[in-house]
């Protein structure tokens, strides 16, 4: 038998026998399988987001949002203002749905039991282990199809001598982001509540033709500009005006940080590390998180095909020495790392967080000038 032939098929059964076991063991409830996986992921992070809730299971906004009327009409989900940023709407759980979410955890571990019956533990592993990799092989493609074709700015600061080192420059700002950081203080970036002023790309052109002389360059920041298929366009119309281009980034969009790299749209890359490894994917405010396009960039970066800096946010409840350490492991030999120290304000995420001290930050600035070239402390 062709595998290659067959995977699609292969799964396309399981769902479907999946689909059939669920709708018969629930019948009495009228949840459908999709259904039960909201209710079970919402279950564990009460308060996410719709945005979120589509992220997670790979759906688009659009059939989640359907999804999750249908479980406010049968009772079992109620939309609320989000704790944190009351412009959000959160999706909690009814006390009906609650009621049976034991139920639900159980008729998956019966299908999931049922299934691996008489198959060894070793094999079992394995092939989880290799769904794993498919699973975040097919989501990596989900994410570079997904791009927003047209470019959407939501802010621009007209003059700055910070975000671009040594140059002049303007900082423009695009919406939506594929993280949702705890500490992030453009949260309205992040969630893009309704009513939110949006910025024309000729809005934005406009504005640099007029400052043609006096700007040295923009520096393009988010949100998170990669997302936007639209970007290269746009960059390519700004260098025709003469002016360089700093771009803050995440790294996650590997493929197209290259591609942009090796066309030479950019001059100055800000490459933000969240944290170490292991807890990366917490500091995104995210369950988890495939690093390796992640890696990619920094092993990009480092290079040297463009001048760069790397950059963490350093914030009292998610970085410690140990962290740092592991950072410092990670970006052995880079030329250039920014510790930048968090700061309350109302537009973060979550207010509750707490900013570092300057003798840790000059403690964590010790540790890593061992193995990077430059090290530098901002936001004091």
């Amino acid at each position: 038998m062709d595998y290659k032939r067959n995977i699609s098929l292969d799964f396309s059964i399981l769902y479907r026998c999946m689909h059939k076991y669920y709708d018969l063991a629930l019948n009495d409830l009228d949840i459908s399988a999709a259904q039960v996986n909201f209710l079970t992921i919402i279950s564990e992070e009460e308060g996410l987001s719709l945005v979120k809730l589509a992220n997670i299971c790979s759906f688009d906004k659009g059939t989640v949002t359907k999804g999750v009327q249908k479980l406010e009409e049968k009772g079992y989900l109620t939309q609320q203002n989000n704790l944190i940023d009351k412009r959000v709407k959160g999706l909690y759980l009814t006390s009906k749905a609650k009621s049976i979410l034991a139920r639900l955890f159980l008729v998956k571990q019966n299908w999931w039991e049922y299934l691996s019956k008489d198959i060894d533990i070793n094999d079992i592993k394995h092939y989880l282990k290799i769904q794993e990799q498919l699973v975040n092989k097919a989501k990596n493609y989900l994410d570079m199809e997904n791009l927003v074709n047209d470019i959407k700015f939501f802010g621009l600061q007209k003059t700055t001598l910070l975000d671009y080192p040594h140059k002049l420059a303007a900082t423009i700002f695009t919406g939506g982001c594929n993280f949702c950081c705890p500490f992030c203080h453009n949260s309205d970036l992040v969630f893009l509540p309704e009513g939110m002023k949006e910025l024309s790309e000729n809005d934005i052109l406009n504005f640099l033709e007029s400052r043609k002389g006096l700007l040295d360059g923009i520096c393009i920041s988010g949100g998170e500009p990669l997302l936007h298929k639209g970007l290269k366009d746009f960059i390519i119309k700004v260098k025709e005006l003469g002016l360089l281009v700093k771009l803050d980034t995440n790294g996650y969009n590997y493929n197209y940080l290259k591609e942009l790299i090796e066309l030479k749209l950019v001059d100055y890359v800000a490459l933000d590390v969240k944290n170490s490894k292991d807890k990366y994917a917490a500091t995104c405010g995210l369950k988890d998180l495939d690093l390796s396009n992640i890696d990619k960039s920094i092993s990009l970066l480092k290079e040297n095909l463009v001048d760069y800096e790397f950059r963490t946010t350093i914030v009292k409840e998610f970085h410690d020495i140990s962290s740092i350490n592991n950072i410092k492991i990670w970006l052995k030999g880079a030329k250039r790392y920014c510790l930048q120290a968090f700061r309350k304000s109302d537009n973060c995420i979550n207010k509750s967080l707490n900013s570092p001290t300057i003798d840790e930050l000059n403690e964590y600035k010790k540790i890593l000038e061992t193995d990077i070239k430059e090290v530098i402390i901002r936001g004091l």
